[in-house]
């Protein structure tokens, strides 16, 4: 605390002890207050962003309880002599202090203290606390001003060395941290606030100092930075992935956004259209897929899927097997045996992830769509104003059984005919949610008064497209042209 002996102004008086009761309970309510925060906060050590908003509240709570600790000092005025215990300090601080902080923190006032080094007898007087803060026995005696830095650690010795000199020099006031060893071996960061006290001949004649033990705080406010440095490396590696993710997705997909007619030319050509709706995260970016393709017998291929899991390792495996299920189809297997040799490739691959398919060939000369499915919703086919799902030929999720066999259903399409295949997630509650394929069932009479497959997709942009998906989907819509 200030010497009584300043020669250059007048002795501050105490503030009233009515305004600082005020002000302790105050700051005891905020920091009932900031506990609850806490709480509030989670225990999920693997959520950056909530490890980030636990550290911000702790270092809410270490500046609320020096605010505590200093308010209670400003009440009790100057702290008690050196050989007085540390429990005579100031009733009821104890509110402020954290559990399982240890004995020697138990009290708050032990991270405060006083000094005062005087120039012309060399007498130190250290108040009970410091020796608490420098873990020394009161017997030990306090530091002159050339012991002080013998304790500090080297890094920090010529700081303080300034500080001090610019203090008794120029009289400049102190304020400035350095790092001390203690007998324990233990590194505390203490905060130093000085001033020179001068004589009636303006020379200084001592200096005194409150020391401020901040190893907590400094230490919570790291734990904030490098909370708050991780959460952002890991928003810049999302954002990378997903940019990696759409790139991927965009190079694999057919680049046809228009409509367009499948084969080209010939009796009852199918006229297509699709779109990718993505989900309201932008981290949630996965393995669905749409496909539609002039195989080289004449016939065309039609096929949606999904993979579970997101981001790039969701699209890259998409990629290997939409390339896979493009290959088999070009050399002419079937679509049963195709998702029989789908199944075993995500079997056998490097990065195991189950899929849903619908894999379809139709024949423009026959009229007919010979189609197999892996656990997929079922296309639906629109005819006459109604609309109904077409019945499922037997077939397991992809990559979930080795030798797993799948089964072929055909049927008989015509003119004007329309076929939808998509993925789940349509509606906002996902993929498991039956809404989606009644949504598009009750289009039913829309589809069969539109003209084009594009109108028929518009209808359902118009629908989905603004919905508040969990996950993202796809559509594929092939309307049947004349003979």
């Amino acid at each position: 605390m200030p010497s009584h002996v300043f020669a250059d102004r007048p002795v501050p008086q105490p503030p009233e002890r009515g305004t600082v009761d005020a002000l302790i309970t105050r700051t005891r309510l905020l920091r009932g207050d900031m506990d609850a925060v806490r709480r509030d906060t989670g225990a999920d050590d693997d959520d950056m962003q909530a490890r980030w908003q636990r550290a911000l509240c702790d270092l809410a709570v270490h500046h609320l309880d020096d605010l505590g600790t200093h308010l209670g000092q400003l009440k009790e005025g100057l702290p008690a002599p050196a050989a007085a215990p540390l429990a005579a300090g100031p009733t009821g601080h104890g509110a402020h202090a954290r559990p399982g902080t240890g004995k020697a923190s138990a009290s708050l006032l032990s991270r405060v203290g006083s000094a005062d080094w005087n120039l012309l007898t060399d007498e130190v007087s250290w108040s009970g606390e410091l020796y608490e803060i420098f873990g020394r026995p009161p017997q030990s005696g306090p530091l002159s001003l050339d012991e002080l830095p013998s304790v500090v650690l080297p890094d920090d010795q010529p700081g303080l060395t300034a500080m001090v000199t610019d203090c008794l020099v120029d009289g400049k006031p102190i304020d400035g941290e350095f790092r001390i060893r203690r007998p324990d071996a233990t590194v505390r960061a203490l905060h130093m606030m000085g001033e020179p006290v001068l004589d009636s001949d303006g020379c200084t004649a001592s200096m005194w100092a409150v020391l401020r033990d901040v190893s907590d705080l400094r230490r919570s406010e790291r734990t904030v930075r490098e909370s708050q440095d991780s959460l952002q490396r890991q928003e810049q590696i999302a954002r990378t992935e997903r940019q990696v993710a759409v790139e991927l997705q965009e190079a694999v997909l057919p680049p046809w956004r228009g409509p367009v007619r499948l084969p080209q030319g010939g009796p009852a050509s199918l006229d297509l259209a699709a779109h990718y709706l993505p989900s309201a995260a932008p981290s949630r970016i996965g393995g669905d897929w749409y496909d539609a393709m002039a195989l080289p017998d004449g016939q065309s291929l039609l096929t949606v899927g999904d993979l579970t899991g997101h981001g790039v390792g969701a699209t890259s495996s998409m990629a290997m097997l939409l390339g896979a299920l493009r290959g088999m189809a070009v050399a002419g297997i079937a679509p049963g045996a195709l998702m029989g040799h789908l199944n075993e490739l995500l079997e056998t691959s490097a990065q195991p992830a189950l899929g849903s398919a619908v894999c379809c060939r139709y024949d423009p000369v026959a009229g007919t769509l010979t189609w197999a499915q892996s656990g997929h919703p079922a296309p639906l086919l629109f005819r006459g104003g109604t609309g109904r799902g077409l019945t499922p030929p037997d077939g397991v999720l992809l990559g979930a059984m080795p030798g797993a066999a799948y089964g072929q259903a055909r049927v008989q399409l015509q003119t004007g005919d329309v076929l939808v295949l998509h993925t789940g997630g349509l509606t906002a509650h996902g993929a498991a949610d039956a809404s989606g394929e009644d949504g598009l069932l009750a289009l039913a009479s829309r589809f069969g008064e539109a003209g084009t497959a594009q109108d028929c997709m518009r209808l359902v942009v118009e629908q989905y497209g603004h919905t508040e998906r969990q996950e993202d989907a796809c559509v594929l819509i092939a309307r049947v042209g004349s003979r």
